[in-house]
């Protein structure tokens, strides 16, 4: 078969990202939001691979993160996660979140973390985010979830909040 043959004229790569064309067909926009509505991520086991990933990307460079021997001085079982680490494990993208909101969501606009007992290598998280309080405003509407780490002991280790802002369906008059 050649080549050409081969094409398929149905190819759209947009079909290959995270958007609302894998749901429903259409964004939830502001007011199709659900106060309550609870989106999981997928559980992981926190690896060397993942503290060394993170240490590239941040440049944190603390022994509590990467010294074995550090951490047993201090009287931890293991190393600890960095805090953004922990953070970066609520993305809303890594849930089907992303699927509910499609083109709706325009951006992430403030982000706070209560964290309230270490993650340490070897933990498995299960990462939560849950839509907490809707804040209308004219054109758009800020979208605040609480973003909740546990472990695989059922220990919340950290308590957030994100902010972001969502298209209305119909600007405000």
């Amino acid at each position: 078969m050649s080549a050409d043959a081969q094409q398929d004229t149905d190819f759209d790569p947009t079909f290959h990202h995270y958007n609302f064309r894998r749901t429903s067909g259409q964004p939830r926009f502001f007011e199709d939001m659900i106060l309550g509505e609870k989106f999981y991520m997928p559980s992981r086991t926190v690896t060397d691979a993942a503290f060394a990933a993170f240490q590239v990307i941040s440049g944190d460079n603390h022994p509590s993160h990467y010294d074995m021997e550090f951490s047993r001085s201090k009287g931890w079982p293991d190393l600890q996660a960095h805090g953004l680490q922990m953070v970066a494990l609520t993305a809303p993208g890594a849930s089907d979140f992303v699927f509910v909101t499609g083109g709706a969501m325009m951006g992430f606009i403030e982000q706070s973390s209560k964290f309230l007992k270490p993650l340490y290598r070897g933990d498995t998280v299960y990462p939560a985010i849950k839509i907490a309080e809707l804040v209308p405003q004219r054109n758009t509407g800020v979208m605040i979830l609480e973003s909740t780490v546990h472990n695989q002991r059922g220990e919340l280790l950290m308590l957030g909040e994100q902010r972001f802002l969502v298209k209305r369906r119909t600007p405000a008059e």
